[in-house]
């Protein structure tokens, strides 16, 4: 195998599907928030409904996480959060890959919310294949000033920082971002898509023919030539919106679902 010429961030992470395992869920970009109650009711009942075995959140799951500590906020949002997905947790083996917009989500949420972390991008074995995930983030290299922001917030010594200002200063901070972020998004000039080579060089050195990322919000198949693809999960609104999906890994193969509804759990 050549080189690649954008190679993996690090030594690649593998997971192998437990041998009992007949579904797998993956879901991104949810961009939980209070102002989206709904949408925290889908997955609500999505997660209680689903019979998949494992249940993969690809990053971008709440619009801003500022610390693990906001989580013992008394009635708070990621308070309620925590509890949900502690809840679904005991029924199914939930996964979660940061985003750009969660990357501050610590070991003690992951724990406390019964959630393992796994690492971006991450090698999954199961059905007879393998499959790479990834927040996609990485992968949209047209966009240079968020590369760049990213190699910087990421640092261990800037978080910290961040970490150690009051919960005010963190939120009011998350709410300048997002304000950003957003004139970012709506400026097609600036907007970048993952970089369909960079793609390429990822799946030969993993190994695999199918990329599954989030990251874009433009849900679509894409054609990579020699037998490969990348596939984009959507994102989630379902209070402005009737918009999201999951994609369903089984024996045979991918497909795109609505996000299940607890009336139908009974009778499937």
């Amino acid at each position: 195998m050549n080189p690649a010429s954008f190679p993996l961030p690090g030594p690649l992470a593998t997971l192998r599907a437990e041998p009992g395992w007949r579904r797998v869920d993956v879901l991104s970009d949810l961009h939980l928030s209070p102002a989206l109650p709904r949408t925290l009711e889908r997955l609500r009942e999505h997660l209680a409904a689903t019979p998949a075995d494992a249940v993969f959140l690809l990053g971008d799951i709440f619009e801003a996480w500022i610390g693990d500590d906001v989580r013992w906020v008394p009635d708070s949002f990621e308070q309620q959060c925590m509890a949900m997905l502690r809840d679904a947790a005991r029924r199914t083996t939930l996964f979660f890959m940061h985003g750009n917009r969660d990357f501050m989500l610590g070991p003690a949420m992951a724990q406390d919310a019964g959630m393992r972390l796994v690492d971006d991008p991450l090698r999954l074995d199961a059905f007879g294949r393998s499959w790479l995930l990834s927040h996609g983030d990485l992968l949209c290299l047209g966009d240079v000033g968020y590369q760049r922001v990213r190699a910087v917030v990421r640092r261990p010594t800037v978080k910290a920082v961040l970490l150690a200002l009051p919960l005010s200063a963190r939120r009011a901070l998350a709410r300048h971002l997002r304000g950003r972020s957003m004139a970012h998004q709506q400026d097609p000039a600036l907007w970048a898509d993952v970089d369909d080579q960079a793609s390429r060089d990822w799946l030969r050195a993993a190994g695999c023919d199918t990329l599954i990322h989030g990251h874009t919000h433009r849900p679509a198949e894409h054609a990579l030539g020699t037998g490969m693809r990348r596939v984009v999960l959507s994102d989630w609104d379902f209070d402005r919106a009737q918009r999201g999906d999951v994609l369903v890994l089984d024996a045979t193969g991918i497909r795109r679902d609505a996000p299940m509804r607890t009336e139908g759990m009974f009778s499937r």
